[in-house]
């Protein structure tokens, strides 16, 4: 096991620490994509993909559950719904000394639905209950839920308060709520994140609704300044999905801010402090591309960006390529600063 101990990250406190969050993302958020985000943001909740109970139950548990201790506040995701199986992931996980435990209840994809877990478990509150109930025995730190308004024809303004107010009754405290329904027949994953309109109002009357607890938005926001004003409006915290991965720097950079902390590298500061970082994965055997795929956007919107991606793109999969490649893509951006 790696290990991953307590940083000296600041300590946000359970209800401050979601005032923003990065959305767990498969493929997209691990460890290197993490510890990248961390840079630019020391306050932010950051998320692990989504990982099945039976993965950690049977699977590598080292390559599944190892992150670097610099990337505190973190919170692993695990899918399941089977409530002995996610106690058991849920014991395993207590080693690696995660900030918080998340239950998946709202990703629409077909192989989710064929495991019956993911958004399908909209329609099972009572057995989300079961597996919170189950995870919480054997959990230290906070067990939370991710979850969708509804699925397919439920009504969400009857579904999502029974829903919550179920899972609730099993100890739940904090819900994440992506504020679009999913259709789990005839919408594609990413049609699921696109088409079905946002309804915020709903989760805001959540808010309102079950006061004492932990309500926060995710689905469809892209900035800063729109995370701040659902914060203005009463919610606990907002999660930021994909402008979060693609634009990095305009949605991380400066986000500390939402807790009063004028923490805000430079985008150049961060590549500086990325180098020790991929200097250690090469010497290990890791290849480039498997860290600067997360990096290619960090200078969105500034002139150089696209001779940034370009070079990182073209470039990473060349025999040797190493640090001397991200000198070449920055040089691009530094020359019309």
């Amino acid at each position: 096991m790696q290990a991953t101990g307590q940083s000296d990250q600041p300590d946000t406190g359970q209800g401050m620490a979601h005032r923003l969050s990065v959305a767990p993302m498969m493929d997209w958020t691990d460890r290197h994509c993490r510890f990248f985000h961390r840079l630019m943001t020391r306050r932010a909740m950051l998320y692990t993909e989504m990982v099945t109970a039976p993965a950690i139950l049977h699977g590598p548990k080292p390559r599944l559950l190892d992150f670097s201790a610099e990337e505190h506040p973190i919170a692993l995701q695990l899918g399941g719904s089977d409530p002995a199986e996610l106690a058991r992931a849920t014991a395993i996980a207590q080693g690696w000394g995660y900030d918080e435990i998340n239950l998946n209840c709202g990703c629409p994809s077909d192989r989710v639905q064929s495991g019956c877990f993911g958004a399908v478990l909209m329609e099972r509150p009572a057995l989300v209950a079961d597996c919170m109930a189950a995870m919480r025995a054997e959990s230290d730190v906070p067990v939370t839920v991710k979850c969708r308004i509804g699925v397919d024809d439920q009504i969400p303004e009857e579904v999502l308060p029974r829903f919550i107010e179920t899972v609730a009754a099993a100890g739940v405290t904090h819900f994440v709520i992506h504020a679009r329904k999913a259709w789990l027949q005839g919408l594609s994953p990413k049609e699921n994140r696109e088409i079905p309109p946002l309804d915020y109002p709903l989760v805001l009357a959540m808010k309102r609704r079950f006061p004492d607890l932990t309500i926060c938005l995710n689905g469809g926001v892209a900035s800063l300044a729109q995370a701040r004003a659902l914060l203005d409006q009463g919610l606990d915290g907002v999660m930021i999905g994909r402008a979060a991965y693609h634009d990095p720097g305009s949605t991380l950079i400066g986000a500390d801010a939402l807790w009063g902390d004028g923490f805000a590298p430079d985008a150049f500061a961060v590549v500086e402090a990325m180098r020790p970082y991929i200097a250690a994965h090469l010497e290990g055997g890791g290849r480039l591309h498997q860290i600067t795929r997360h990096m290619l956007g960090l200078f969105t919107g500034r002139p150089g960006a696209r001779g940034w991606r370009r070079v990182l793109s073209e470039g990473v999969s060349r025999p040797g390529a190493g640090l001397p490649l991200i000198d070449a893509a920055l040089a691009e951006v530094q020359a019309l600063a």
